[in-house]
């Protein structure tokens, strides 16, 4: 099939490069996707298989107006920032003469209502609603090994295009779980906001684990081995980030206030996340006493999780303000996320953007642990304890054994322990 695709997501990326391996002509429909191809996603994975299939010549750039007439396909992925332009974009393919109806895709995080909001423009079409899934850092993974898709579509015509469409991903039938494209909306807020209860909700027994002198990670494994629970999204930390999932669990938690419905779950659990950001420097505080000003910490990780260069919504936003409002000097390192810190706060004298981890330990009062990259999950303890001013390791992922790191001689606080 030929495959228009808009948008500039992490979504558009991987199903691009999925649907040109598969052998459909996919033509991404903007010029801005070339530049932004050039910058690279934060995913390597989706950039190797990308740069395959341009080479491959099934997947290719494209301007709207040398689209090709006899698209079968249009895919839509637009942040909320991106609606407006959206719909606009849609208004300009509706003065294109092309035969009518054609699959529309939204895959949008338009929220509530949003595949009903572009079946406006073109209500001539077959509009399918498909969550996007993607968990940024197992872009292409989290997207072809899901065991049933959910797709927002009821007409029985339109659900035999869309599975002949996806065949060569999601080849069986038990694969797809159709529901009413609203349904389907409120499906994919509902899982953000289950999954952040989970976290949360440990988060919450973090807490009283701590004051009651028990290792929550004993409690997290037991809590994983009943199967009833399982072990994903189980883990204290410092919070939870991410736009996407930051966006729908904030939509949900007002969907849910517009009906009248008297329930604080999804608020508390934003409350209890926001406050979780703020763990580690409550830590540090209490360890020096509030007496901060003119110390050096070192923070290791600035993305919201590993494997991905987004620091949006990201725990490091809180650290970095409230260390700064003390007149505390930040040494940071990330792999990959210190061009996005550059960006967003520039020069300063009281932030040093450090591109070796052990760099950033220099003469640092402290350690603070906030994205469990795999490359800090051995340290060099001895090259550590050398450089620190101060030993003390503040383990916001809680991916240190505490009793081993103290007997290297730090002093250790993690998450619960």
């Amino acid at each position: 099939m030929k495959v228009a695709i808009f948008g500039k997501t992490l979504y558009a990326g991987v199903m691009a490069a999925l649907l040109a391996e598969c052998g459909h002509q996919v033509f991404w429909c903007d010029a801005r996707q070339c530049e932004l191809f050039k910058q690279h996603f934060p995913d390597e994975s989706v950039n190797r298989l990308l740069e395959k299939q341009f080479a491959s010549g099934f997947l290719a750039c494209s301007e709207l107006s040398a689209l090709p007439l006899d698209i079968d396909v249009y895919f839509f992925s637009f942040s909320p920032a991106e609606e407006a332009a959206g719909l606009a974009l849609l208004h300009e393919l509706a003065q294109r003469t092309i035969i009518h109806p054609k699959l529309m895709i939204n895959a949008s995080t338009l929220g509530l209502h949003g595949t009903s909001r572009l079946r406006q423009v073109l209500p001539g079409d077959d509009w399918i609603y498909l969550p996007d899934i993607i968990q940024e850092g197992k872009a292409l993974s989290s997207f072809s090994q899901v065991t049933q898709l959910i797709v927002g579509c009821t007409e029985l015509a339109v659900q035999k295009k869309v599975r002949e469409f996806l065949r060569p991903l999601f080849p069986r039938e038990q694969q797809y779980l159709f529901m009413p494209v609203l349904d389907a909306e409120f499906t994919k807020l509902s899982i953000s906001g289950m999954l952040a209860t989970r976290i949360s909700y440990m988060n919450d027994l973090a807490v009283v684990a701590e004051k009651l002198g028990i290792d929550i990670a004993h409690v997290r494994q037991g809590m994983a081995a009943d199967s009833r629970i399982g072990a994903a999204y189980l883990y204290p930390g410092a919070g939870f980030g991410g736009d996407n999932f930051s966006h729908d669990i904030l939509t949900l938690s007002d969907a849910v206030s517009d009906t009248g419905v008297k329930s604080r779950l999804l608020a508390q659990v934003w409350e209890i996340n926001e406050q979780q950001k703020e763990l580690l420097f409550r830590k540090l505080w209490n360890y020096y006493h509030g007496e901060l000003a003119g110390k050096t910490v070192a923070i290791w990780g600035a993305s919201f999780k590993e494997n991905t260069s987004n620091v949006q919504q990201s725990p490091v936003h809180v650290m970095l303000k409230a260390l700064w409002a003390q007149g505390v000097t930040v040494k940071l390192h990330d792999p990959q996320a210190l061009p996005e810190i550059a960006a967003i706060y520039g020069q300063r004298d009281d932030l040093v953007l450090c591109n070796d981890q052990y760099e950033a330990v220099q003469n640092a009062h402290a350690l603070c642990l906030l994205t469990a990259w795999k490359q800090y999950w051995s340290p060099d303890y001895k090259n550590l304890l050398q450089h620190m001013q101060h030993p003390l390791v503040l383990d916001g992922r809680n991916i240190y054994d505490p009793e081993y790191v103290k007997a290297q001689g730090f002093a250790y606080m993690g998450v619960g322990r």
